[in-house]
């Protein structure tokens, strides 16, 4: 395995809170951390492949079609925009 060095810099209170975690698991916060952003580069390219299969061949040129099928009405309470949104 290859590695390389990367100057990380923390806010001290995330620090505090990922040696913590570290220490309960066995393993050093730099351990820790690097299971860490593995966890993470995983669950985004993860989300990532899920969409682009889920999405298929669409290319949202129907789009149009769909949205003039919605009815012309007031939003429901509480789905109102913001006062002065543009």
């Amino acid at each position: 395995m290859s590695t390389n060095t990367y100057p990380l810099k923390l806010p001290s209170s995330i620090k505090a809170a990922a040696a913590r975690l570290a220490k309960e698991d066995g393993v050093s916060l730099n351990q820790w951390i690097a299971s860490a952003v593995a966890q993470k580069v995983g669950a985004v390219e993860t989300a990532e492949e899920f969409l682009k299969r889920r999405a298929g061949g669409a290319t949202g040129d129907g789009l149009s079609t769909l949205l003039d099928k919605v009815p012309d009405a007031e939003p429901a309470t509480g789905d109102e925009l913001p006062e002065g949104w543009r």
